[in-house]
Formats: C-alpha cells, sequence, structure tokens
C-alpha cells in the first residue's frame, strides 16, 4: 500500500509537525529541517483529527474512525491520555472533529453516532442540567425552493432563518420539558404556555406514520389582543413586512418586471 498524508497539524510554537498517514501511524517531524523524530503508534484506522493544545507546545490530540481519542505528548512521543469511544450494543463510535477550549482545560468530540463527547477536570454535573438526546423539532424537516431560487420551509413557506425559535425534542421527535425549551436562544422569557409544542402525525419515509411536534401550541383564541396562534402571528407579520417591501419597490420601477421578490405566500 502506498502511504498517503490524511492530516497534517502544527503544534502550538511551530517547531515540531505532526502527520496522519494511511497506515495508521502519526509521525513527528522537525518543522525546520525535516527530520523524523517519533513514530506514534495506536490507531488502529484512518486518523483525520489532529488539535494542537492552545498553549502547551508539548501536547497534541488525535481521534479517527477506530474510536481511539489519543493525547500524546509529541516532545517525548509518548501516549499521555487515551479513551475508546465504545458505544453500548452499537460498537465504537468513529471520531469525526475535536475541539480543545480557550483555556486547554476541556476539549469535545463529536461522534458518528451523533454524540457530544466533553472531557475536562472537575465534575460533570453542570451537564446533567440538559436531556441526554437534544434535536430541534426542525432539523429535518424538508425544504423548497421559490421561483427566486431562495430556500424555504416546505410547511410554513419562510426563509429557515426568518421562523421562530424551534422546539427542543429527543430523536423520535418527541418534545421536552418546558424547562429545557428555555435553554433554546429566543425562549428564555417564554410563558408556560407558549413553551409546549403542538403534535401532530407525519409520515416518515419508509410510510410509518408517528406523532411529531408540527409548531407553535395555540393559545385561547378568546384572549383579547392575542393572535390565535404565535407561530402564524410571527408568519403572517413577516409576511405583511414583505409584502410592503415588494410593493414600494414596485412603485418606485413602475416599468420594471413585475415578478417581485417576495416570498410565496403560505397555502
Amino acid at each position: 500500500m502506498k502511504p498517503k498524508v490524511t492530516m497534517i497539524a502544527w503544534n502550538q510554537n511551530d517547531n515540531y509537525v505532526v502527520t496522519a498517514v494511511n497506515n495508521h501511524l502519526l509521525k513527528v517531524w522537525n518543522s525546520s529541517t525535516g527530520q523524523l523524530l517519533h513514530d506514534l503508534v495506536g490507531h488502529a484506522d484512518e486518523v483525520f483529527v489532529l488539535e494542537t493544545h492552545p498553549f502547551d507546545s508539548r501536547i497534541m490530540l488525535s481521534a479517527g474512525h477506530d474510536g481511539n481519542i489519543f493525547i500524546w505528548d509529541i516532545t517525548k512521543g509518548t501516549k499521555t491520555k487515551h479513551y475508546f469511544n465504545m458505544i453500548e450494543g452499537q460498537g465504537h463510535g468513529a471520531v469525526f472533529d475535536c475541539k480543545f477550549s480557550p483555556d486547554g482545560q476541556h476539549f469535545a468530540c463529536t461522534d458518528s453516532h451523533g454524540h457530544l463527547l466533553i472531557f475536562g477536570f472537575g465534575c460533570s454535573r453542570p451537564y446533567e442540567k440538559i436531556p441526554d438526546q437534544m434535536f430541534f423539532h426542525t432539523d429535518y424537516r424538508p425544504l423548497i425552493r421559490d421561483s427566486n431560487n431562495y430556500v424555504l420551509d416546505e410547511q410554513t413557506q419562510q426563509a429557515p432563518h426568518l421562523m421562530p425559535p424551534p422546539f427542543l425534542v429527543d430523536v423520535d421527535g418527541n418534545p421536552h420539558p418546558t424547562k429545557y425549551q428555555r435553554l433554546v436562544p429566543g425562549r428564555e422569557n417564554c410563558a408556560d404556555e407558549h413553551l409546549i409544542p403542538q403534535l401532530g402525525y407525519v409520515a416518515t419515509s419508509d410510510g410509518e406514520v408517528v406523532e411529531q411536534v408540527i409548531g407553535q401550541q395555540t393559545v385561547d383564541q378568546d384572549e383579547p389582543g392575542l393572535e390565535p396562534s404565535i407561530l402564524d402571528g410571527m408568519i403572517r407579520q413577516l409576511q405583511l413586512e414583505q409584502d410592503q417591501r415588494t410593493g414600494a419597490d414596485q412603485e418606485s420601477a413602475p416599468n420594471g418586471p413585475q415578478n417581485g421578490e417576495g416570498t410565496p405566500r403560505r397555502g
């Protein structure tokens, strides 16, 4: 097999260069002379993650598709710490990315199973405040394009970045309690009734019908001064502003094309 370099990284002070080779070895080089200093042995599959410590020039982190995460002392060519990302009942999870925190006291990794792994000093109590599975209910909603080729959410026909803050759900699309919904930016100070999503039945790609979050729960229509739905109210306001801008553009250029640049109305 012809060796190929899959990843390369300089250490913090640029004195060393570390290369990952497809024969699963890591090689440490003197960046000035090009001399090979160490072969780092430990990985059993290709490595696509090399991260240098933010201020300790001796430390380099590596991770790969074999599920192994190593912290190396590249000046000595030795292994300092090792973690194997074993997932119960599913084998190991390939590690796709890792980053150190700015203070160098923590690092976080993501794997092929959608997990976020956080390593560091101290206890894990702060992380127990959040649920194990966190997805936005809009993560896998279908998108469409309008006549101007702009991307829109298929259900609301609004640009995704203009939609209200999404709800937090688990991997099956079930919404989390209201205390977790306040973790979403934009929902910190919402009333409880605005944190309860509206559920509906949605057909999956294999034909199975499941109950999932489809939007904001409507409030009591008898309450004066409130829209029947917070979500619909925001969409209606955005559409009104868009229509006003489009009308102003057409008035300023009466002889121009009348195709407008507004997004299509919701059905």
